[in-house]
């Protein structure tokens, strides 16, 4: 196994897709699908950086998925612990800690709590991206590996099926059980660097779209264009981003924003 430690040197469009949950995979697919429609492809970026379910749209506009199709979540039982996130959280905002053992925490956190088995979330993966082989994109997919308590990036390059990576990127603790591959276990990539805008340094236009934008009022990490959910989108969302019955309503927010969008993201993208 290879991992890439980041892109190539000065794409001239990069575009960072960052983490949000289930809901905001929802609302990224659905605003990917809405500029798709009006002549925007997302996917026409020189680089594109995945994270959590930025890595699940990431990899399926990459793929040339059909996106219309992922306007509904086939039904499936929400199994996990709701608690395991906010305690994650805690370990990751503990002051003083070193960021290699607080990473180890949240993975042990993960292995201990009620949730998805990881062999079923890859293959709900695998049906979300329709597909288990890399685009030839310049796709970036966003992990972190529990035992060495260290962000990897997976790319097409380091033998690691697509819909592989898109699960342990985002096999959020209290969801999914950490996902193994190649001996180790990898749990979402959000928790090694957030939207991981680090690795589009360089670019000549940076794109970083936020699903949980609103909840992050901070740097915006030198993106020429900040997208992040409008207020409907945001009503849309209710309080839990891991609930899955709001799915269809809030890949139609995102189908509805787009429109808002398609002009300032026309240009560099053309």
């Amino acid at each position: 196994m290879t991992t890439a430690s980041g892109p190539a040197p000065s794409p001239d469009v990069a575009l960072v897709l960052g983490p949000g949950g289930p809901v905001g995979a929802a609302w990224l697919l659905g605003l990917a699908n809405g500029l798709r429609r009006a002549g925007v492809d997302l996917a026409r970026a020189d680089l594109i950086v995945g994270t959590s379910a930025g890595a699940i749209a990431a990899g399926a506009l990459t793929s040339g998925r059909d996106l219309d199709g992922l306007a509904e979540l086939p039904p499936g039982e929400r199994l996990g612990d709701p608690s395991a996130m906010p305690r994650a959280l805690a370990i990751m905002n503990t002051p003083g800690a070193d960021p290699r053992d607080s990473l180890r925490r949240v993975g042990a956190l993960a292995r201990e709590v009620t949730a998805m088995p990881a062999e079923q979330h890859a293959a709900a993966m695998e049906r979300t991206l329709g597909t288990r082989a890399w685009p030839d994109a310049n796709l970036l997919v966003t992990a972190v590996d529990v035992e060495a308590g260290r962000p990897v990036v997976w790319t097409r390059d380091s033998g690691v099926p697509l819909h592989v990576a898109v699960a342990s990127s985002s096999a959020a603790p209290g969801a999914v059980r950490p996902v193994p591959i190649d001996g180790r276990e990898y749990i979402d990539g959000a928790f090694g660097g957030g939207s991981n805008v680090h690795l589009a340094e360089g670019a000549g236009t940076l794109i970083l779209i936020e699903p949980i934008g609103h909840l992050m009022p901070g740097p915006d990490g030198g993106a020429d264009l900040r997208v992040r959910p409008d207020a409907g989108s945001v009503e849309a969302y209710g309080p839990d981003l891991g609930d899955r019955t709001r799915w269809t309503a809030v890949y139609r927010e995102g189908l509805r924003q787009a429109a808002d969008l398609a002009e300032p993201l026309a240009a560099p993208l053309r």
